[in-house]
């Protein structure tokens, strides 16, 4: 696309960065056909290269945002699956987060929108006010039907609609004993929403690492990745959880030396990765951002090359969900699939795999009736395969699509644990299996 940003906006370093990437579409409308909200309301800046257009030309202009462009910025679930399918290497991710951060420095949302969206970023990222707020909301859940009566107060609806039913299970947070010489040392980002709403994923990671030889060591000072609040504009808050971790890391890297930072939420991995892109014009941050970036890894990128123990499970059909962030965030559609299949299970991939389930961090809350649309069209893609279980990488997904499919959904790193010699998962105790 040509564009026309003069000398003095180029300067800035996040609009050349803009630049660049909108230069590099040329409009030949492939991403319409895997963008979710194109294919569910055919609406032209609904698809990615509207949004582009929508997004240089308030750029370019130094405009102040419309609620028209607000409207259709706000629709985008970062899927990334346009990456995936444009033939141009278009880097639609960092050009619609430059949009949000503007777009949050420089229009008002009405009342109702900042508050419910302050009270996402107050609460989510911070796992003890996340606890609180889920406790909450259960004494709330009555009140969503007359939440659900406003559009301005949908959004309170759906955060009551996604709390579990009953108390997550609280689980202790140390790893097993690993051998005296370990194969490698390893740090797991133990997140925000995650260890709320499902422990059991990181308990079965840490077991499986001990299996497997791995020592795990803490990270001090370690919080939220910042991906929840930076798919909000949330510039400054952002940098500020990205600074926070590489600081943590860095002491850990320093002490004890660090083959690996494993991440068990793509949503996050996609995140972490982009922590050297993130910080790249901080000098005092940019080189270790670059580095944290390359260690880390997802969970099943890091397992998939080991040479994992089986325990002998057998007849057990899973349907794999691949989350957006790990196939089209992190480029890695088929090692999840690989791994499981591996570890001894029959996987299946349901219809529009490519398609995004509707999670997407918050957008779940704040679109809620788009989301809703996405979550039941994947769940039924899913179930029509009849499989005994879901699995998937990403606890958004987990929780999106738990809601709607009638099989139980469960982490990919809970399976490979269970199939290498661990615990079969609480979901799954129903289940009947050839074991042993």
């Amino acid at each position: 696309m040509r564009t026309d940003f003069t000398p003095e906006q180029l300067a800035d370093p996040a609009t050349a960065v803009a630049e660049a990437v909108i230069r590099k579409c040329v409009h030949c409308g492939f991403c319409t056909a895997t963008c979710p909200t194109y294919v569910l309301l055919g609406d032209e800046l609904d698809s990615p290269r509207g949004r582009i257009y929508l997004i240089q030309n308030m750029l370019e202009q130094e405009a102040e945002p419309t609620p028209q462009v607000v409207k259709h910025i706000d629709r985008c679930l970062s899927c990334l699956s346009c990456m995936t399918t444009c033939p141009s290497g278009v880097n639609y991710m960092h050009l619609v987060d430059h949009a949000r951060a503007y777009i949050e420095r420089r229009y008002r949302r009405p009342l109702a929108e900042r508050m419910i969206r302050g009270l996402l970023a107050a609460v989510l990222p911070y796992p003890r006010r996340f606890r609180l707020a889920l406790g909450l909301a259960r004494l709330a859940r009555p009140l969503a039907p007359l939440f659900r009566r406003s559009s301005r107060t949908r959004p309170l609806a759906a955060m009551l609609d996604l709390a579990p039913r009953s108390r997550p299970m609280q689980m202790p947070p140390q790893a097993p004993d690993a051998p005296e010489h370990p194969a490698g040392v390893v740090a797991v980002l133990e997140g925000c929403a995650e260890p709320v709403l499902r422990p059991q994923i990181r308990a079965a990671t840490l077991r499986l690492l001990a299996r497997l030889g791995y020592r795990t060591v803490s990270a001090p000072g370690e919080g939220c990745c910042g991906a929840l609040v930076h798919h909000m504009g949330k510039e400054a808050a952002a940098l500020e959880a990205a600074r926070r971790n590489v600081d943590a890391w860095w002491r850990v890297i320093q002490q004890d030396g660090l083959d690996a930072i494993l991440i068990t939420a793509s949503g996050c991995g996609t995140t972490v990765k982009d922590y050297g892109f993130l910080l790249r014009n901080d000098p005092a941050y940019a080189e270790r951002a670059a580095h944290i970036s390359v260690l880390a890894r997802d969970i099943s990128e890091f397992l998939a090359p080991l040479d994992l123990p089986t325990a002998g499970i057998s007849g057990v059909t899973v349907a794999y969900h691949a989350a957006c962030s790990l196939q089209h965030g992190q480029k890695l559609p088929d090692l999840p699939r690989k791994l499981l299949t591996a570890a001894g299970f029959q996987v299946l991939t349901p219809a529009e795999a490519h398609l995004c389930c509707g999670s997407a961090g918050t957008y779940n809350i704040l679109q809620p009736e788009l989301a809703g649309r996405l979550g039941g069209r994947k769940a039924a893609n899913l179930d029509r395969l009849a499989a005994d279980v879901v699995a998937t990488g990403n606890i958004g997904c987990a929780v999106q699509i738990g809601m709607r499919s009638a099989r139980p959904v469960v982490h990919i790193v809970q399976l490979v644990d269970w199939a290498t010699g661990g615990p079969r998962p609480d979901e799954l105790a129903e289940l009947s299996t050839g074991e042993g």
